[in-house]
């Protein structure tokens, strides 16, 4: 059983000195704790609620920053893509291209990011069963990838709901690839402020917890240095100073696992 990896950054980069700062922070957590890290923030929030909500810096200079954290930092990066035509650019930095959950059956996404050759995080849609996902491994599997990972971000439940069904991990964790566990996005009330996405940042520690034990392989947290102000994700990203303590707990539910049995 090997140690569940972390990927973590803000929602969205809001500037290169905020950039760097959290993503170091990370990066010595990361060493402290001898936990695998993958520095995540987006270029471009294309899927946000209203057409006011701030959306990043663009490909152009997002890219430049994810690079500087790359180079400069020594940790590997992931962003997310939205149309085939940025799998390229992406791919020339990023170590891991994301495909949004809204975006996981778009399959002229999906055969770009593919043939990049890069590994490949996809979420599962809020309205597909954990199941549906072997037709979105196939389309990847089909363009000659197979470095590929599946990422459980809660289920539409109603009207600005999510809930979390813990046998999805385990469900496409049959599929034959990692499972990683959205504990922040898993926590939205999508549309739940009106213009905005809310959420309840409260339960993104107990459903962690319970991903690790169901045999999620990461676990994937949008954090930020001061989340109430954040420009995106602001209801439900932890703050940077919580996460080495989610991460010790994180360890000791999977230290424990290797003495269960099943």
């Amino acid at each position: 059983m090997t140690t569940p990896f972390l990927i973590a950054g803000p929602c969205v980069i809001e500037s290169e000195s905020l950039t760097l700062s959290i993503a170091q922070t990370l990066k010595e957590i990361s060493l402290v704790l001898e936990v695998p890290f993958l520095f995540k923030a987006s270029f471009d929030k294309a899927n946000r609620t209203s057409l006011s909500s701030f959306r990043g810096l663009g490909l152009k200079e997002g890219m430049r920053i994810l690079e500087k954290v790359k180079t400069e930092l020594d940790v590997q990066v992931i962003t997310d893509i939205h149309l085939p035509e940025q799998a390229e650019p992406v791919a020339k930095v990023a170590d891991c291209l994301q495909i949004p959950a809204f975006l996981c059956r778009q399959t002229d996404l999906l055969v770009a990011a593919a043939r990049t050759g890069k590994p490949i995080l996809v979420k599962k849609a809020q309205f597909l069963a954990p199941w549906d996902m072997k037709n979105v491994v196939r389309k990847i599997e089909e363009n000659g990838n197979r470095n590929i990972m599946l990422c459980e971000r809660g289920t539409a439940f109603g009207y600005n709901t999510l809930v979390v069904d813990m046998t999805s991990i385990p469900e496409m964790k049959k599929l034959g690839y990692p499972v990683v566990f959205d504990a922040t996005h898993s926590v939205q009330k999508p549309g739940g402020n009106d213009v905005s996405t809310g959420g309840n940042r409260e339960y993104v520690e107990p459903l962690a917890l319970a991903a690790i034990a169901a045999g999620a392989d990461a676990i994937f947290l949008e954090t930020h240095l001061d989340p109430d102000n954040a420009l995106s994700d602001s209801s439900t990203m932890i703050d940077l100073t919580e996460v080495k303590s989610l991460l010790q707990k994180i360890k000791g539910i999977h230290t424990g696992m290797l003495s269960w049995t099943f």
